[in-house]
């Protein structure tokens, strides 16, 4: 939305502050949050006890859909973690935003397409390196280039840029046009006075609601597609 951009070099390095400021409070509320249901945890749960178990729950249901069996086990963690920011990142720009000289220090990080780019990477970066730890790297490159058939290594070296591409466009996509549209609507109610403000009311509210229900299952699907990824790389064809 023709935001500016608030440039700062640190030891040479450039950082975008209007980029990196909404994903650090992002983490630290994940931080904050998970520290604050964690305390003194019981056999038997209680209260806010029983929200964070039902998350690991969930995330750990994500994993055993897509690859069951004590492999998957071990990234329990990294699936309750990603779901968890991505989650909270794609609510924060709902529910504040922050401008000052037209930049946004407040927002959703993951209406950012550097931010959802970054978390892509990672992650197919991460997938990659396990496969050839597994696999070595001649048993990864067969197991991941030339399964089934060797015929199809052009579709399956394009595949892992299709694959970047749409797990990273797919949450960015969603979350900016969110956020564009709340904008939009914000702008329309100051338009026509109390004539464009009653009808804004309604429209923002119900937008908002729909907002946190399509962020809740971006978060989803991005974690779903992180095991999908991750599995093809450590399991055999």
């Amino acid at each position: 939305m023709n935001e500016g951009a608030n440039v700062q070099t640190f030891f040479g390095i450039p950082f975008n502050i209007g980029n990196d400021v909404p994903g650090l409070i992002a983490a630290a509320i994940v931080f904050f949050l998970m520290f604050f249901l964690s305390r003194r945890i019981e056999m038997k749960p209680t209260g806010k006890q029983n929200v964070i178990e039902w998350i690991i729950d969930f995330t750990n249901s994500i994993i055993k859909s897509t690859m069951p069996g004590r492999d998957g086990q071990k990234f329990g963690l990294l699936i309750f973690t990603l779901f968890s920011f991505i989650f909270v990142s794609n609510q924060l720009g709902l529910m504040l935003q922050i401008t000052v000289n037209n930049v946004t220090y407040v927002k959703s990080p993951t209406a950012n397409v550097m931010t959802t780019m970054t978390l892509a990477f990672m992650v197919l970066l991460l997938a990659h390196f396990l496969g050839v730890k597994k696999f070595g790297f001649k048993g990864y490159f067969k197991n991941t280039y030339l399964s089934p058939i060797p015929f199809l290594l052009p579709i399956s070296v394009l595949e892992e840029f299709t694959n970047f591409l749409t797990l990273a466009l797919r949450l960015y996509g969603n979350i900016y046009s969110g956020e564009v549209l709340l904008k939009l609507i914000y702008k329309f109610s100051k338009v026509y006075g109390i004539a464009s403000f009653v009808p804004a009311v309604p429209l923002e509210i119900i937008w908002q609601g729909f907002s946190v229900f399509i962020g809740s299952i971006q978060a989803y699907v991005f974690v779903t597609l992180t095991m999908v990824y991750i599995s093809q790389k450590v399991e055999k064809e």
